[in-house]
């Protein structure tokens, strides 16, 4: 009997370990797929573009963004150019997309010398100006993000500006080694911002973001980090790569990506940088950060011993869209569009339409077209940021509910058999349909070097309303300072007090760069009426580093702020508040006597539930030592003592001063110290 019974115990362990395993294992799998959030996108790109919300406009407005050669540049441009495709040294098109002002840089707000910054490729530059935007459009100041554990994955595919510069050998050589590495492109940000996850920076030509996004993506979903800046840049520092496709005849003699159109006859080269800031969408919406879209899944993959070395290979493409969809858990027919690679060439073109009919067409209903477009067809081939440039107007699109129409192509390619498949080219701009559904798109970048790679977004997930009389659970830790965590938008019980008037704070690492803070803000707050003052105060106190020289606005309604900020863009900064470099936090200094506060501080505890909460837990604390109720000294209750009492009038003043304390709190300041007079 005994002998039974431990064969029983022994049974009972063996299932609730075998249970507990099966827990653990399906955990790993789910981590191993968690869909990934786009919480931030910065961007450069052609036609003047500094913003995804630029970057809407452009192809919302069906722009074509493609110019001349520009002027700016050390380029001879007169011997440069020659029609004739076999006559060496020269370009047979003298047309592409190019990143306006890629020279400017602001080196000492990165804490670089103008010696080096001037060995410093601009491509580097450029990664640190979006990396900070990406963070500050996230509510992260650069502060929160020292010393995280927040990975950086770079595209970069040239590395030819310090070859480039003139200068006296003995003032730059100790700087052009890392100005120009690749390696330090990554590097740099993270060393900038004090990120301690991988940095990699990625080279597979023309896929190279879309795979530097792809590693980001495995990266959080396997705990190297939790936070990873994804994206690329390419800036051409010479003309070498307009010269080398002509004599391939590989270019579009006006420049423009003819993306599966008809008249289509070559790439049209073009510039461009962008990044993502990526969490797990089960930290970001922990955390309260806000969420874009999301990163279902990614593959990448090689044409291996293809026909050619730079010839793109079908079945290689069939394979990297079949494998993204596994890793993404989704359908074929689940998908209703592509931002395709669509460089306009006579061979790519056909070759990528194919593979899409053939890996999207399984299982698709009748009706239910696969759209296709591709954003080359408006700025020209951006290289290495050519694959993040698509993924931001995907998400731009998803989120305006509009496919934008695909340039240069009114007339379909003949080389496509448009009617065998599901495939339809965007020749205009159309909703997006509604399916039932979160929207979903592929995003494809193939590189010259035979890398492939595809990303399947989906539209942000509605947010999930939490039970009602359940307790918050806590935000899953970051590494990042707590303040990450604080929600976006102003405290109501904040808002509510009529006696704070918005106060919007500006701030800058030099006194000339304040007006033009003020006009970004002014236009950005023109730009969406929907925004509150009072939310737009909080977020610039607690999103936004604090710089040494700072100022403030403040007005009774949005019309007097804007007409505030306009004055100080107008001119000179008039003297605003100002703080030595190194200072941030408050420290509140508590009055010991006096009587003129009690009349306010009565209006308070009737307007702001904060302030009357904590003042509730003072006269709490008092009540052993006082015989009255401090809110009748507020309130001026007969009977009850007079605050300028001199027993009564220090305990209440405490209390009303430790309650304002915690009203600034909820409005966003720090406050990291507390001086009063001892009762």
């Amino acid at each position: 009997m005994a002998e039974d019974e431990k064969l029983v115990e022994y049974l009972r362990w063996m299932t609730t370990d075998l249970q507990a395993t099966r827990r653990r294992l399906d955990e790993v799998e789910e981590a191993a797929q968690e869909p990934v959030a786009i919480v931030a996108m910065s961007c450069r790109l052609p036609g003047g573009v500094r913003s995804p919300e630029e970057l809407w406009r452009l192809v919302a407005d069906g722009t074509d963004a493609v110019t001349g050669f520009p002027a700016d540049r050390d380029w001879d441009l007169e011997a440069l150019y020659h029609p004739d495709p076999d006559h060496a040294g020269t370009s047979y098109t003298r047309h592409g997309g190019f990143v306006d002002g890629c020279a400017d840089f602001d080196p000492a707000f990165f804490g670089i010398s103008p010696k080096e910054a001037l060995a410093t490729d601009p491509q580097q530059r450029l990664l640190l100006e979006l990396a900070w935007e990406a963070f500050e459009r996230a509510g992260l100041p650069a502060e929160q993000v020292r010393g995280s554990g927040t990975g950086v994955f770079a595209g970069v595919m040239y590395n030819d500006y310090g070859s480039r510069v003139r200068h006296p050998a003995d003032d730059l050589e100790g700087y052009l080694g890392t100005g120009s590495a690749g390696s330090v492109a990554s590097g740099r940000v993270a060393y900038t911002f004090g990120l301690e996850g991988p940095a990699v920076t990625v080279d597979t030509a023309c896929s190279s973001s879309l795979v530097a996004l792809h590693l980001a993506v495995q990266a959080l979903r396997q705990g190297d980090c939790r936070l990873a800046l994804a994206g690329g840049v390419s800036l051409m520092a010479t003309p070498a790569t307009f010269v080398g496709f002509s004599r391939q005849r590989g270019l579009a003699p006006d420049g423009r990506c003819k993306a599966f159109g008809a008249g289509a006859d070559g790439t049209g080269w073009a510039e461009g940088a962008g990044l993502l800031l990526l969490e797990r969408l089960s930290a970001a919406r922990a955390n309260n950060h806000p969420v874009l879209a999301v990163i279902r899944g990614s593959a990448v993959n090689q044409d291996g011993a293809s026909g050619a070395l730079t010839a793109p290979n079908g079945p290689a493409q069939e394979r990297v869209i079949a494998q993204a969809l596994a890793n993404a858990r989704l359908r074929p027919d689940q998908i209703d569009a592509v931002e395709a690679h669509g460089t306009g060439t006579v061979l790519g073109d056909p070759i990528e339409a194919r593979a899409l009919q053939s890996v999207y067409g399984a299982e698709r209903a009748a009706g239910r077209p696969l759209w296709l477009g591709s954003l080359k067809s408006n700025i020209g081939h951006a290289q290495a940021a050519a694959g993040v440039a698509g993924v931001i107007k995907t998400v731009m699109a998803m989120r305006h509910g509009v496919l934008p129409r695909t340039l240069h192509a009114d007339k379909p390619s003949p080389h496509v058999d448009w009617d065998s498949g599901p495939l339809a080219l965007l020749t205009e701009a159309r909703p997006w349909p509604e399916s039932g559904e979160p929207r979903r798109a592929g995003v494809s970048a193939f590189g010259i070097s035979g890398t492939n790679a595809h990303v399947l977004l989906e539209q942000a997930p509605a947010a999930e309303p939490e039970p009602a009389g359940t307790e918050a659970t806590a935000p899953e830790p970051t590494g990042l300072a707590p303040a990450d965590r604080e929600p976006t938008a102003l405290d109501p019980a904040v808002r509510a007090v009529p006696e704070l008037p918005p106060l919007w704070t500006l701030s800058a690492k030099s006194p000339e760069a304040l007006p033009a803070q003020a006009a970004r803000l002014a236009a950005h707050v023109r730009a969406r009426p929907e925004l509150g003052p009072a939310d737009i105060g909080w977020s610039l106190v607690r999103t936004r580093t604090a710089f040494p020289y700072r100022t403030a606005v403040v007005g009774a309604d949005r019309g007097e702020l804007l007409t505030a900020l306009d004055a100080l863009a107008a001119g000179p900064e008039p003297g605003g508040l100002r703080a030595p470099a190194g200072t941030g936090r408050a420290a509140l200094v508590f009055p010991g006597t006096g009587s003129g506060w009690a009349g306010p501080a009565g209006d308070l505890l009737d307007a702001s539930p904060v302030f009357a909460a904590r003042f509730a837990e003072c006269a709490e604390a008092l009540r052993p030592y006082t015989g009255w109720p401090p809110a009748d000294v507020l309130r001026g209750v007969p009977g009850a003592p007079a605050p300028d009492d001199t027993e009564a009038g220090p305990p209440v003043l405490w209390a009303v001063m430790v309650s304002l304390a915690a009203l600034w709190e909820a409005a966003g300041v720090t406050v990291s110290a507390v001086l009063g007079h001892s009762l």
